[in-house]
This record gives C-alpha cells, structure tokens and sequence, in this order.
C-alpha cells in the first residue's frame, strides 16, 4: 500500500489507479511529515514537491532522505525552472532519491519499476555538493556555475516564423557559442535536415534543457506551449502584413496590451522605419528589432548577426561570421 502527500497537483494524484492506505493534503516541513508516519508501513510515498515547505531549496528536500528511505520515495516535480535545473537534479540524485518524475502517468510504472542509479546517472553532476550552496540557484537562468542562456520564441501572428528563424539564429550563434535548439511540441525541425535540432514534449522541455550541460545557448521555439517561465527573455514575433495585424486584432482585441513590456520582434518585415514609428504609436507598443524578409539557404546575413548581439550575444562581433561567403555555392 503506498501513502500520497499532495498540495498543488493533488487532483491529479487523486486519479491515480494505485493502492493508497493514507492521503493527506496541505504544505508540510519534512520533521512534521516524519511524525505524521513515524511506524507506519507504506510500499512507496508519492509526494507532489510543491507539498514540501521551501522545496525550491534544495537542502530542506535533503531532509527527505535523513528522515525516510530514499527509495521509497517517488517525487512529482512541478515545472519551475530551479526545480527541474541540472543542479537540482543532480542534488536529488546525489541525495539517493532515484525515482522523480513531472508526468503522473510515470508514478504507477515507478512503483514498479523502481529507477537505479543507472537510470538517472545522466543528472549526477558529479563535481557538485548537495550541501554547497550553489544548488539553491537557477543554472537556467545564469546564475549557477554554467551561465547557460535561454532565448524563446513565439509566434504572435500565425506562422510568423519562429521554427526558421531559429534555425537561422542557432548557425550564426555556432561560430561563437556552443548552441542548441529546441522546438516544443512539434516536429518541423525535421523538415530542415539538420540531424543536431531536437524536439520536445512540453512536459518534457525541463529535462531536455538540463540534457544539455555543455551548451552555453539553448534556442527554443515554444509554440503553442506555456513554458516562457523556462527562458530567460522571450521574443515575440509579429509579422506585420495587414491581413496578419487584423487578424490578431480580432482574435484578441487586448492583443498589444498583454505585449507591454516584451521584447517585440518583427518578422517577415516589409516595413520602412517611419512604417514602424507609426506601427509603434497605433499599437501603443515599443519595438526591439525589425528582421526582414530573408533567405534561409544563405549561410549569413548580418542583420542576424546584428539582432544576436542586440540580445546580448557580443562574440559575435569578433567572430569570423563577417566574413562568410556571399555566395553559396562552394561549401
């Protein structure tokens, strides 16, 4: 029989098709849930991570393998970034905890088919300390040992180009970084023939970022997904042809207004720069960058490089990619 503490996901627990003695609900410290089943027989605990007090830090889940039997327990992480980061990961596995997950659809599998060390190896940070105080930080969003930066993108406009322009960006941002791209809940990348794009599920995009510890850029074309909580700055990208605009408009009359304060991107542009001062005043919005038509078979355009750097990405200006080939013919 098996025992679940739940907080935020605890509806989704309560489906679960499994033998349950005890259940209890709320948010809890580690010593208060060591009373509560203190000589009390349980198979497994299913604990929901948001039912933890502090579970952001990763010391007081240390605390889990003090006061019970690390292999007992199977978590369901939620979908923060400093929770699924490759630190924190790392910590649990370093901790003993094996058997963590962000699908319930796993727990059931889990409880049968315990992970081993094997199965999760691919998190252990071996030069980290689960007590050094760095696991308490986002490596996400650069703040940890990596410096790893998150750049999304998403389509304001239908098929403003979010999947291409990645793709774009990721080969100029490879003369000078150590890149990755992603795209979420689709699979256009594999239309692009380049073996090195990957896919992801939503649900699974936390795992796959921390899958990549050497990269210094990870690209992601979010889609239609809700993980812009996973980036450290999103791109909304607008393609601002008539038919577009009313679109959105119709769609949304609040459009704009939701845009306030985010980094707005035209795509696909045909717009002068007195076209944009007036797309800025009649939108009551500001913005960042205007990308033109281009063509995606060229190795280099500059005004690719100059939106990177824009972003932040100074390499660029002393990388060779000034000095790419006009013409793409010889390669």
């Amino acid at each position: 029989m098996n025992v679940i503490v739940s907080n935020k996901y605890q509806n989704m627990l309560a489906t679960l098709d499994i033998d349950v003695i005890k259940s209890i609900n709320g948010e809890f410290d580690v010593e208060e849930l060591a009373n509560i089943f203190t000589n009390f027989y349980f198979n497994k605990m299913i604990i929901d991570i948001t039912a933890i007090k502090g579970y952001q830090n990763i010391k007081n889940i240390q605390k889990l393998s003090v006061n019970f039997d690390p292999s007992k327990i199977i978590l369901l992480l939620d979908d923060s970034a400093m929770v699924n980061s490759g630190a924190y990961l790392s910590g649990l596995v370093s901790m003993g905890i094996y058997n963590f997950t962000r699908n319930t659809n796993a727990i059931k599998f889990l409880i049968d088919n315990p992970n081993s060390y094997k199965d999760v190896a691919q998190y252990h940070n071996l030069n980290g300390d689960v007590t050094n105080d760095k696991l308490e930080y986002d490596t996400f969003t650069g703040t940890g040992s990596g410096g790893l930066k998150i750049v999304g993108f998403k389509n304001v406009t239908s098929h403003a180009g979010s999947t291409t322009l990645v793709y774009m960006l990721k080969r100029h941002l490879e003369v000078a970084y150590n890149v990755v791209a992603i795209e979420v809940d689709n699979e256009d990348f594999k239309y692009l023939n380049d073996k090195s794009l990957k896919s992801s599920s939503a649900a699974d995009l936390s795992f796959n970022i921390s899958n990549n510890p050497d990269a210094e850029v990870i690209l992601i074309d979010l889609n239609e997904s809700n993980q812009e909580n996973l980036c450290n700055e999103v791109i909304y990208l607008i393609e601002p042809g008539l038919i577009k605009l009313n679109k959105l408009i119709r769609k949304d009359k609040e459009a704009f207004e939701k845009l306030k304060d985010k980094k707005i991107v035209l795509n696909k542009s045909v717009l002068t720069p007195k076209d944009i001062s007036d797309f800025e005043r009649e939108s009551d919005s500001k913005v960042f960058f205007n990308i033109p038509y281009l063509d995606d078979k060229k190795e280099h355009e500059q005004i690719l490089d100059d939106f990177l750097v824009a972003l932040g990405f100074s390499r660029l200006n002393s990388s060779n990619s000034s000095k790419a080939k006009i013409f793409n013919i010889f390669k």
